[in-house]
């Protein structure tokens, strides 16, 4: 691969990074990572807790310069009542720990008051807003933490925390500890 062709992967891969992570629908509860194959193939994998969050990506990446093909492999997460009452039992024992407080943008704002779309469909219709470091995946009772932590003790909590929550039938730790340079 040429200098040129790698500064436009280079590119394609920023762009998409942020077309994924700048979506208003991607959440704490979505798991959403992408790879480019040859020099203009995206294909997106992951995990997304809304149907119209696949499809939201989807348009958002076929729309950038460079992108000639697109294969989307992000799997939308059953709709259940149960995976729902775990997802906000799992957000709430880790964000709610002291030493894992760091890792959401949220720090000290909760809703004390349930908001009408969290009331008729559940948290996945109205996820917590903001930064949060640790992403809750759940399907069929079964819990998927991903994202990157600052250390092996931050990692192992999570997973404890995850573990605790009634309901839960698994927990495969996904989290990476933050590379020092």
């Amino acid at each position: 691969m040429s200098d040129a062709q790698q500064q436009a992967v280079l590119k394609i891969a920023k762009e998409v990074r942020h077309q994924i992570v700048s979506q208003p629908r991607y959440g704490v509860f979505d798991s959403i990572n992408f790879g480019i194959q040859g020099t203009d193939t995206v294909i997106l994998r992951g995990y997304a807790s809304r149907p119209v969050l696949k499809s939201d990506i989807e348009n958002a990446v076929k729309r950038i310069e460079g992108v000639k093909n697109l294969k989307n492999e992000i799997e939308v997460l059953p709709l259940s009542n149960m995976d729902d009452r775990i997802r906000a039992a799992v957000y709430a024992s880790i964000y709610s720990f002291a030493p894992l407080q760091k890792y959401s943008g949220n720090r000290g704002v909760g809703n004390r008051m349930p908001s009408v779309a969290r009331a008729a469909g559940g948290i996945t219709n109205d996820p917590p807003t903001g930064f949060h470091a640790i992403h809750i995946i759940v399907k069929n009772g079964n819990v998927t933490l991903t994202g990157v932590v600052l250390s092996e003790s931050d990692l192992a909590m999570a997973e404890m925390r995850a573990n605790q929550v009634a309901g839960v039938f698994s927990v495969t730790n996904e989290l990476q500890v933050e590379q020092k340079s």
